[in-house]
């Protein structure tokens, strides 16, 4: 049976299949290149001299193989006026023949029978430093070198052949002696020390001397044209006098106690950088004194910056969390004093209401959600919802004012309108942040009359007979919310209830979704309290209301919400 492939190797094998086509374009522009390379010929010039170099002694070739290096002799080819026409290809010894074998293609080089043109053999190698290498080296009679040389082989199918070496050139006699060594090494070591900023160098105490590498003086940040510090009080002198006491407690440690050691420096600048240096001693003999300091010296600035960032997000985070746990448990106490339990202690007269409440889950459970339901003196029943505005210990503060408030004003028996413009005043006195949105109402048990006003909230929802609607806001519309004008006047509006009619107040947080439409809203909520009546079946005591607001609530909330959201249903039961 066939295996399928997880998403996992799936997703590999597409990965290696990009690297492949990557690979092969390359290669493709490469050969592309080395076919379109000028490779002009010695013999496409003035002809050459004719002259054959003197004969090689026979010792000549043997000291030549014993050389530890790949090597080629070459003899220059100068006219009557002393200029050098072409360098002849003369003999090589047994490392460069086997270097041949290994790394030059065999069908792109014609087999060496003697004596040749080096530049009609190695076209390419006309148009590296190697030319003036060895032009260098026969006009001054000096060693030049090592210096990195880079050139290819074209096949005669397939990709060229590159080749990278660090050659020397010295004259030697009437000669000049060609010497490499395969591996970029010398630009290889630079690069690695410029691109991890690491370097290295050894001290010699007794005559104040250094031997660095060659990324010694990037990564101290120094001028191409500045020696490196020769003496360490030539270091101490780079870095910023904060960091002395650590350069002598490393000196102290190698020197004296001749362990190894390490500490950070800092580099005064526009943009101070912090290097790590790590040290050990140098002795000549095992009970010796220490006649060097060798030490490795990383820029680790990067490191460092990213290490306080992380610390200090860490930090804060630690801080937030504390934060917010200390909120979260003002938060339960202040949502048991302000948003108790619905438990039908109204149901002997003549409503029952269950109550469900769900907290911001980015505000830390503190959001200004509130709502009131108790009996009143001569029978009448008080029933209200609130939002106050915003999140946080400010947003709390507010909704507790206007729930206790309210708790003390409805006993002088004042009709809904003037207890609603009561609390817009208070609002209004708070400050011009502190603003919320309200129902207030009263239900007389005599008449199943619900009276209650608006002051920028929500409208409430009927629910008769199975089916949901919404109710007719006050004559002129709803008022303003609470805190924006002082002294504006409200209106009152009556609802008339029959036995098991349910009345939804909510807050805005339980049907507000990003980027919709208000009435979409509202038709939402209208068909979530259809759906989930029917799915609860008959409501008829406390227990099956506060089931079918949680079934609502769970059926209208999502990961779209960002406020608190609340759902007071209270229903008639006679």
């Amino acid at each position: 049976m066939e295996q399928v492939p997880t998403g996992h190797e799936a997703r590999s094998a597409l990965d290696h299949q990009a690297l492949r086509e990557l690979l092969t374009s390359q290669r493709a522009r490469i050969s592309a290149y080395a076919r379109g390379y000028p490779m002009r010929r010695r013999s496409d010039g003035p002809p050459p001299s004719t002259e054959s170099p003197p004969p090689l002694p026979a010792l000549a070739q043997q000291i030549l193989d014993a050389v530890p290096m790949a090597g080629i002799l070459v003899a220059p080819v100068v006219d009557a006026d002393g200029r050098i026409t072409d360098f002849l290809y003369v003999t090589q010894n047994t490392r460069a023949a086997a270097y041949s074998r290994t790394h030059v293609p065999p069908e792109s080089v014609a087999r060496w029978t003697g004596a040749v043109s080096l530049f009609d053999r190695f076209p390419v190698l006309e148009h590296t430093a190697l030319p003036r290498m060895l032009a260098d080296a026969h006009r001054e009679r000096a060693p030049q070198g090592p210096e990195a040389v880079e050139w290819f082989i074209p096949r005669a199918s397939g990709p060229p052949a590159r080749l990278s070496n660090d050659v020397h050139v010295a004259p030697c006699g009437d000669y000049l002696l060609v010497l490499w060594e395969p591996g970029h090494r010398l630009p290889m070591a630079v690069a690695a020390q410029r691109l991890v900023r690491t370097c290295w160098a050894e001290w010699n105490i007794s005559d104040g001397t250094i031997a660095p590498s060659h990324g010694f003086g990037y990564v101290l940040g120094l001028d191409a044209s500045v020696p490196p510090p020769a003496d360490l009080l030539d270091l101490a002198d780079l870095i910023a006098p904060g960091s002395l006491p650590e350069l002598y407690r490393l000196l102290y440690d190698v020197l004296l106690r001749k362990r190894r050691s390490a500490c950070d420096l800092r580099l005064p600048g526009a943009y101070e950088r912090i290097i790590r240096m790590v040290a050990e001693p140098v002795r000549a003999a095992p009970r010796g004194p220490v006649w060097a300091v060798r030490a490795v010296l990383v820029d680790v600035t990067d490191d460092r910056r990213r290490r306080a960032l992380a610390e200090a997000a860490g930090a804060e985070a630690r801080r937030q969390h504390d934060r917010a746990r200390a909120l979260g448990e003002v938060a339960d106490s202040l949502r048991d004093a302000v948003l108790p339990r619905s438990s039908g202690e109204l149901t002997p007269y003549g409503l029952d209401t269950a109550a469900v409440y769900r907290p911001d889950s980015t505000g830390a459970g503190i959001g200004g959600d509130w709502y009131k339901a108790r009996r009143l003196p001569g029978g009448k029943l008080l029933i209200a919802l609130g939002d106050a505005r915003g999140h946080g210990l400010d947003a709390v503060t507010l909704m507790a004012k206007l729930r206790y408030a309210l708790a003390g004003l409805v006993y002088t028996d004042e009709r809904v309108e003037q207890l609603t413009r009561w609390l817009n005043d208070m609002a209004c006195d708070d400050g011009i942040e502190s603003t919320a949105t309200a129902i207030i109402a009263r239900y007389h048990p005599d008449r199943g009359m619900l009276r209650w006003t608006c002051a920028g909230h929500p409208l409430p929802v009927l629910l008769r007979a199975g089916r949901a609607t919404l109710l007719p806001a006050p004559p002129g519309g709803p008022g303003l919310t609470l805190g924006v004008l002082p002294g504006s006047r409200y209106t009152a509006t009556e609802t008339l209830l029959a036995p098991d009619d349910i009345v939804l107040l909510y807050s805005d947080g339980l049907v507000e979704r990003r980027d919709t439409d208000p009435d979409e809203d509202t038709a939402r909520l209208l068909a979530a309290a259809e759906e989930c009546l029917r799915d609860a079946g008959p409501v008829h005591d406390h227990h099956t209301l506060q089931h079918f607001a949680e079934c609502l609530v769970t059926h209208l909330d999502g990961a779209h919400r960002s406020d608190d959201a609340t759902l007071l249903a209270v229903r008639r039961t006679r």
